[in-house]
């Protein structure tokens, strides 16, 4: 169930700013919110998530984020 504007049509600007809406509001949800609200969650930041990750395939990558990096740390 897609909850607010198709992540297709959103502009580079709103994404992001969905994005980071979502990520600040998650604890919250998780810890408080009622199933339905953390299911609906769940689902916009898969959607919102996945069409980042269109958008940007070759996004960069922070080598200490990756197991090599982590190992070396």
């Amino acid at each position: 169930m897609t909850m607010g504007i198709d992540p297709k049509d959103l502009t580079e600007d709103d994404l992001l700013r969905e994005l980071r809406q979502l990520h600040a509001t998650r604890t919250d949800t998780f810890l408080h919110g009622s199933g339905d609200a953390l299911a609906n969650h769940t689902e916009r930041t898969r959607e919102l998530e996945e069409e980042y990750l269109r958008r940007h395939p070759e996004r960069e990558v922070d080598p200490e984020r990756l197991r090599e990096g982590a190992r070396q740390r």
